[in-house]
């Protein structure tokens, strides 16, 4: 008897029904519902198609939070990271302890220890 196993088993999803799994199917009868009440609502105040324009910016963040994924974390995961990188991250600071004298020095330091070294090899030769 031959068993077929996925090869990448950390991918495994288990489908619930016609392919999507359980968060997938939840987001997806969501999405439906809030931009069907959507269109319901403006069709009588402004007809189908601008109804349908405006359904589309609120149906589109809860279809991508069932459906979309980023390095194992979902949309809501990922925006939100991506937020307080944006909005919540403080600037980093550096203050240089090196000025001009301290790198003049550090020269100076160089230049003596190159001339004590070529002096000691002059000396044995």
């Amino acid at each position: 008897m031959i068993i077929e196993i996925n090869k990448d088993i950390d991918r495994y999803k288990e489908t619930v029904i016609m392919g999507l799994t359980a968060r997938q199917l939840i987001f997806s009868v969501l999405s439906v519902a809030v931009g069907g009440g959507i269109v319901l609502f403006f069709y009588p105040l402004i007809g189908m198609t601008p109804s349908v324009y405006l359904a589309i910016p609120a149906v589109a963040p809860v279809a991508l939070g069932g459906f979309y994924s980023f390095n194992g974390m979902n949309f809501y995961e990922y925006m939100g990271r991506k937020m307080r990188m944006l909005f919540a991250n403080r600037p980093l600071a550096y203050v240089s302890t090196e000025n001009e004298g301290v790198i003049k020095e550090i020269r100076v330091r160089e230049t003596e220890k190159n001339n004590r070294k070529n002096k000691g090899k002059g000396d044995v030769s």
